[in-house]
């Protein structure tokens, strides 16, 4: 390029941004009282906001305005807080971005140092802040990585439920009573060994259980070590999901579980106790502590939104969950609990190339009323609760919510895993009352429930979640045999235009029932499921319990552990149409549940069961199935893929499935997409694949 036109370009770009645009600069070496130039840039987002809020008022008209973040680490003591007056407008943009190829950390935590060995591996250290002003916190990192508070049985391990018997004090009108004492009764011996009645402070011990789909926090309120059992209370137990035999639990901040190398206990007194990991040294390693539990709360109105502001290149992390004193009622995908980043009342809101790491609870809510928004290329991983979720998640009655449903998010080349740490019942992605919203292409993986749930109405009442589109994702490594009742596309209600496609979900495995591929609950109705590939689920890798006029085709379900194919309500009306498919498995059965006696449409699919070419279709024949209507055109085929064992479904030969008029589809553009090192990122640790493979044989006995 010739001198003098690189000289014009660079003016042009230059009178560009200073006639039309203003850039604060902020530094953790700067001031806040400095006028937040480069040379003298401000030293914390609270005193860039408070200049933007400022600069908004004399030049309204100025189009783009930048708050560049050198690198560094920026501490936060409470989330930033941003109103109708702190974005943009229709021709205004406000930016919170990192400065071009820098590192730039927002950091809720709080840096621990003088750690002393105790003995061996166990180290300590004094926290003043604790005893003087009763601080307070659940989660601890080292080094980056997440520790465990201490807990018996250690992590990966449970106590089973004996018995559980509640004494109903205030019944209340609905379906479960509103205040009751449960007493929990599991093996003596074991409780024994906690030492429970040593504790000064049993009220702080805290029971986690896993029932189904939920998980129930509680504070021990007695131990009796005559019947070994457990006094816990607070809203009666849900009808439809209590705690009973089929209960697990652990037990959490208890002195005596302090006994393997990654465990944490506080005492009251502020000495802090860890036992070292083999490559720790305390001495120099760094110990954070979460001092706020959110970031960022982008709030608006019904009739004041807040628009047009962009967060780009910034990472997020360390932020704290502390647990009420009544605990945590057990909810479905964790769907109260808040995330680090809130919005509400907002259009215009984006997320890229940033990053939510380290929390105690989820990461980023579009709640009500959030409109034209994205979330791309964003990391979020090792989270307390979910990943994104969008919409309110409000239940029961769905008048007034029209104002509040979340319209046109766009969540788009994600990494999301590593999630459900404090919450295990979290989602990676959900989508409550919301509707015309994208998930594409991101990286779902190694959430302890459902990988994406889209609608949040039971049965066939009326539902905003409408035309949401889920396709190009790679969900896998779930469920890890904790809970049940899972999917890695679980769908609700009437969702008529919803699209789940192109998407490739692998390893789903629950702890009893329902380890799903796809699965469509309660009243699904219009979705459209086509062309994922879905592959070693526990339970099926296609469910539906109940809905109507879902369109599932052009599908390939291959080596599912129990069975292939489930359905479980008759109804009268058409539930679903299964077409096109291909179904392929070498153990379990081909149909589980009412598969035989929905009423169905079913056509033009292939099956093959590498063990036998007679294949049973519930207790019948394939002449026999065919003669009661169903798959007059389907054949029973290999279906010649390349090497399915390894996951290449890819074909060695069209004959088979030209036959059933399946089109075949591409997979190695799902997931993530971008530059190398984006791409390196999202693959799964081989060493955790290795361990889910682990739970799988061992449990069921391969």
């Amino acid at each position: 390029m010739k001198p003098k036109v690189f000289l014009i370009i660079f003016l042009c770009s230059l009178f560009a941004e200073t006639a039309f645009g203003k850039d604060f600069f902020v530094s953790p070496h700067g001031d806040d009282t400095h006028p937040g130039t480069e040379q003298d840039p401000f030293g914390t987002v609270y005193g860039a906001k408070k200049a933007v809020r400022n600069y908004r008022k004399e030049s309204p008209e100025d189009r783009t305005i930048r708050i560049i973040f050198m690198s560094g680490t920026y501490y936060m003591d409470s989330p930033l807080e941003l109103g109708p007056v702190d974005g943009g407008d229709t021709t205004v943009t406000v930016k919170y971005m990192a400065a071009p190829g820098e590192k730039v950390v927002f950091s809720g935590g709080k840096k621990l140092s003088g750690f002393e060995r105790v003995k061996d591996n166990l180290w300590k250290t004094h926290i003043s802040e604790v005893s003087l002003y009763k601080w307070h916190f659940e989660q601890l990192y080292v080094n980056g990585n997440r520790a465990v508070r201490a807990r018996t049985p250690n992590l990966g391990s449970f106590f089973q439920v004996d018995e559980v018997k509640e004494t109903v004090l205030v019944k209340g009108s609905g379906r479960a009573p509103e205040f009751g004492v449960q007493q929990v009764f599991a093996d003596k011996e074991s409780l024994s060994g906690l030492q429970l009645q040593q504790e000064k402070e049993l009220g702080d011990v805290l029971l986690v259980f896993y029932h189904n789909w939920d998980n129930t926090r509680k504070f021990v309120e007695a131990y009796e070590e005559e019947t070994g059992s457990l006094y816990i209370s607070g809203q009666g137990m849900k009808p439809w999901n209590p705690l009973n035999k089929n209960s697990r639990f652990f037990v959490e901040n208890i002195r005596s579980g302090l006994d393997v190398p990654g465990e944490w206990f506080l005492e009251k007194d502020g000495t802090l106790f860890y036992m070292a990991r083999e490559d720790e040294d305390m001495t120099t390693a760094e110990v954070v502590v979460p001092v706020t539990d959110q970031f960022l709360i982008i709030s608006g109105k019904k009739q004041a939104r807040v628009q047009n502001i962009y967060f780009e290149g910034i990472s997020f992390q360390v932020a704290g969950y502390i647990t009420p004193k009544g605990g945590n009622e057990p909810a479905q995908a964790a769907a109260p609990i808040p995330s680090v980043i809130m919005v509400d009342y907002a259009e215009n809101i984006h997320f890229v190339d940033c990053e939510v790491a380290h929390t105690g609870i989820g990461a980023i809510w579009m709640r009500a009323g959030v409109e034209d928004s994205s979330i791309q290329r964003c990391y979020l991983h090792d989270l307390g609760a979910g990943g994104v979720k969008i919409g309110p998640f409000a239940a029961g009655s769905k008048e007034g919510l029209e104002n509040d449903v979340s319209r046109r998010i766009l969540v788009d080349n994600n990494i999301i895993r590593s999630g459900g740490w404090v919450f295990p019942c979290a989602v990676g992605a959900t989508i409550f009352h919301a509707s015309d919203n994208q998930l594409t292409h991101n990286e779902i993986a190694d959430f302890r429930y459902s990988g994406v749930s889209v609608g949040w109405v039971w049965g066939y009442t009326p539902s905003f979640a409408k035309r949401n589109t889920i396709k190009y994702n790679h969900i896998h490594h779930l469920g890890w045999g904790d809970l049940s009742d899972m999917g890695g596309v679980y769908t609700l209600g009437l969702s008529e235009g919803t699209e789940v496609s192109n998407n490739v979900i692998h390893h789903v495995y629950s702890l009893t029932y329902g380890g799903w591929g796809l699965y469509t609950d309660e009243g699904s109705t219009g979705v459209l499921m086509e062309n994922n590939l879905v592959y070693a689920c526990k339970s099926s890798g296609f469910h539906q319990h109940y809905g109507k006029d879902n369109h599932i085709r052009n599908n390939i379900f291959a080596y599912n552990i129990k069975a292939q194919l489930q359905a479980t309500r008759v109804e009268e009306h058409n539930s679903f149409f299964f077409t096109n498919n291909i179904v392929l498995f070498d153990k379990g059965s081909l149909l589980s549940s009412n598969w035989a006696k929905i009423n169905f449409t079913t056509d033009q699919n292939l099956y093959w069961d590498e063990r036998t070419t007679e294949i049973k279709f519930d207790q019948l024949s394939f002449k026999e199935w065919q003669a009661l209507g169903k798959d007059k055109k389907s054949i029973v085929s290999n279906p010649y893929f390349k090497d399915a064992k390894n996951a290449d479904f890819s074909f060695l030969r069209s004959s088979a499935y030209r036959k059933i008029g399946f089109k075949p589809f591409k997979t190695d553009n799902v997931g993530v997409y971008g530059d190398e090192s984006w791409i390196k990122l999202a693959q799964f640790d081989p060493e955790l694949a290795a361990k889910f493979d682990e739970i799988v044989i061992v449990n069921e006995g391969f």
